[in-house]
């Protein structure tokens, strides 16, 4: 079977978003141009490496050329657009800037269903290689993604003051206080 790619080149708007309660949270990587739409799932500890490591190439990018500006755009605080169908679920990420076009890469992989493959992003000719989505994005868009990706992962459960644990909506039994509910 061939290669499913998804790929947006330019492409209109790139999100990180949920579905659910904190703690019950399914995330999620829509990307969209016109009225083409893909959604990817994805882990938030996945969702929250991708923005960090974004936002580190956005900042080495300034260090390299201090006179380098772009639009900061505002943040993009709108729902996933709907419906929401999963088309895979996100195993390795790909990260590159090419600094002629000024543009950031990002290529999601889903997981691979052979186990002894190994995790790295495979080539398009390569036969049974795992669905990818590839996304091209400007430094404004990026920069607009890391913002609302760390407000969407910082949204969940505050963290237990003592132990750290987040705390449910019905309190959690904590570790410090020898298990009682705080």
């Amino acid at each position: 079977m061939n290669r499913i790619v998804y790929e947006f080149n330019p492409v209109e708007r790139f999100i990180c978003g949920t579905v659910g309660e904190p703690g019950e949270r399914a995330f999620y990587l829509q990307a969209r141009t016109g009225p083409r739409i893909t959604s990817v799932g994805v882990e938030k500890l996945q969702a929250n490496a991708l923005a960090q490591r974004i936002a580190a190439i956005i900042k080495e990018v300034k260090r390299a050329d201090p006179l380098l500006s772009f639009p900061r755009t505002i943040i993009d605080n709108d729902p996933l657009e709907q419906p929401i169908f999963e088309e895979f679920k996100v195993g390795v990420i790909g990260i590159s800037f090419d600094p002629e076009t000024e543009i950031v890469l990002v290529e999601l992989q889903s997981i691979s269903t052979d186990e002894s493959e190994d995790e790295l992003l495979t080539i398009d000719s390569e036969v049974g290689a795992p669905d990818i989505l590839r996304v091209s994005l400007t430094l404004a868009q990026a920069d607009s993604f890391t913002r609302r990706t760390d407000s969407v992962v910082g949204a969940g459960r505050l963290p237990c003051p003592f132990c750290a644990i987040p705390i449910d909506s019905g309190g959690h039994l904590c570790p410090r206080a020898n298990g009682y509910r705080r």
